[in-house]
């Protein structure tokens, strides 16, 4: 009597012209995934980013965010794909993203916002800038002069002279121990109450000229290539805007991105500082910096980063039976390091 392996044999045979495998099934890929262009963080990701889903690259400034997405858009786009980049805080620069690799002339580039007044034009060369108090402070440097990083001790003499001829003035009107004061009246507060609010007035009106009009535009920007099609990576950088505007981007957004994303194999990078997209992101990606890299004393060469992968929704299964249980969850990360033009590859 033949066994179970040669009958399977048989009727493989039999059905190769119309079923090949036809009681083999082929091994599932859980998603198609994309390389990143690091190595180190390809191995970590076993082959890269996934496609049609949202991976969030969380951390804060300096941390590799920006580093990681142009990487990844280079990959794609000389791979002959067309990629869009959503910038919310005009924080792009479209020379280092030519200089490490990526071609402009198949990348999009969405800059939000209107411009400022002509005195806020120095701070971005485009004249686009979020007002600072909607952004994240930077961190404090720490150490003389901000770490090294700090202005020339000769700016800090310059402006010595000024502030001893500030506190000069400041005694020169003080009055006299010796001389008669005059008793300032004292006149109580008057509490006036607040002005009625206007049933009437929209949201447009409210929040106009807040960093909610660009990130809702950035939103509705996002909707349209996604409904649209044909651009293989969009990357959404909103990793300079303060948490408590991102927070309020509803989840239902982040679902139906999700939901776009598989139905035309797009990938969304969303550059965030804090996590936002939750159970719709696909993959989560936290970054830092390490330390940084000085191959001789006093000559910086590179920051080292460090990526974590806090979450991943789809996880291969090593066999076909699914545990009842919740495997534990292992930490996950890798190190990688970028280096500057002058220290050479």
């Amino acid at each position: 009597m033949p066994t179970a392996t040669a009958l399977r044999a048989q009727i493989e045979a039999a059905l190769a012209s119309r079923i090949p495998s036809a009681l083999t099934p082929a091994p599932r890929i859980v998603r198609p995934i994309a390389a990143t262009g690091i190595c180190n963080v390809d191995e970590l990701l076993e082959g890269g980013l996934p496609l049609g889903a949202i991976t969030e690259i969380v951390g804060p400034e300096c941390s590799g965010r920006t580093s990681l997405a142009l990487s990844y858009t280079a990959q794609m786009t000389q791979a002959g794909k067309v990629c869009a980049w959503i910038d919310v805080t005009n924080a792009f620069h479209p020379e280092s993203a030519a200089a490490t690799g990526v071609d402009l002339s198949r990348l999009l580039w969405v800059r939000c916002g209107v411009p400022v007044t002509p005195s806020r034009q120095h701070s971005s060369p485009s004249g686009f800038a979020l007002p600072e108090k909607y952004l994240i402070p930077a961190p404090v440097k720490k150490g003389l002069h901000g770490g090294g990083f700090g202005p020339h001790p000769r700016g800090e003499v310059k402006g010595l002279s000024d502030a001893v001829a500030g506190l000069l003035r400041q005694e020169m009107f003080a009055p006299r121990c010796a001389e008669p004061q005059r008793m300032a009246r004292y006149e109580g507060e008057v509490f006036a109450p607040n002005p009625p609010l206007r049933p009437t007035t929209s949201r447009k009106t409210i929040t106009s000229g807040k960093p909610w009009s660009r990130i809702d535009q950035a939103l509705r920007v996002t909707d349209l290539l996604l409904q649209g099609g044909g651009f293989s990576a969009i990357v959404l950088d909103i990793g300079s805007v303060a948490p408590e505007y991102v927070s309020r981007v509803p989840l239902a957004t982040w679902f139906r991105y999700r939901a776009a994303a598989e139905r035309n194999q797009a990938s969304i990078l969303l550059l965030t500082q804090h996590t936002c997209a939750k159970s719709s992101a696909g993959l989560v990606l936290h970054l830092q910096s390490d330390h940084a890299l000085q191959e001789e004393m006093t000559v910086f060469t590179g920051i080292e980063y460090r990526v974590e992968m806090a979450r991943e929704r789809f996880a291969a299964v090593p066999a076909n039976v699914v545990p009842l249980r919740k495997p534990p969850q292992s930490e996950r990360n890798a190190s990688w390091h970028s280096r500057t033009t002058w220290a050479g590859r």
